[in-house]
């Protein structure tokens, strides 16, 4: 990948970012021009899993060193996780001259099908309407995805909608719903060959 451990990153479209707390010790590099080339060790299985098939889905270059205080829980590592993911893309995807800035997708698995839309609107909110019960997926409570998630949109600063039309299976319904916002993100990071260096916005900003 293009952005490396230990390496100052000052391209555009890359970013390298570090938080450090009482509670985990995270480091996200993340290139949003990517082949999906993934490293991911957090210490949950389950959720390594989803962070792979998020890079791989979206194509984006995202290695993801997490540590954090699992004797306690899951929570605090997945949260600040999805914070850190979330500072990545703010910082990769620069002033969104020229991207696309919406995107979406219907992601279907096996019995399962899951809607994400997403807006680079520079308003960072979740809008959550999915029906995960709770249960534990070898070692990721069902719960916090919900709390990755709300964690990367604030600090992304993306209009996240993630909705549930179908879907029983547990395992079936996260994955697709990673899955779904990886799509999603891909198209509205990606630049539009029509809008030169445009901002997509009628106002002027974002």
């Amino acid at each position: 990948m293009s952005a490396r451990w230990g390496k100052e990153v000052n391209v555009s479209r890359e970013a390298k970012v570090v938080r450090t707390t009482k509670e985990t010790d995270i480091t996200v590099v993340l290139d949003l021009d990517g082949s999906g080339s993934t490293q991911v060790e957090t210490g949950i299985g389950f959720f390594d899993h989803m962070l792979d098939a998020f890079g791989r889905h979206g194509l984006f270059d995202l290695g993801v060193h997490a540590k954090g205080d699992l004797h306690v829980d899951g929570h605090h590592t997945v949260e600040d996780a999805g914070i850190v993911l979330g500072q990545a893309f703010a910082q990769a995807i620069g002033d969104k001259r020229g991207i696309r800035r919406f995107g979406d997708c219907a992601l279907p698995m096996d019995e399962t099908l899951v809607l994400a839309a997403v807006d680079f609107s520079g308003r960072g909110a979740l809008y959550w309407k999915m029906d995960i019960p709770y249960q534990m997926v070898g070692q990721f409570d069902s719960t916090l995805a919900k709390e990755f998630f709300i964690a990367f949109a604030a600090n992304a600063g993306i209009t996240l909608h993630i909705q549930q039309l179908a879907g029983e299976n547990v395992h079936h319904i996260i994955e697709a719903t990673f899955k779904a916002v990886a799509r999603a993100l891909r198209t509205a990071c990606e630049t539009d060959p029509r809008a030169a260096d445009a901002l997509p916005s009628t106002k002027g900003a974002l």
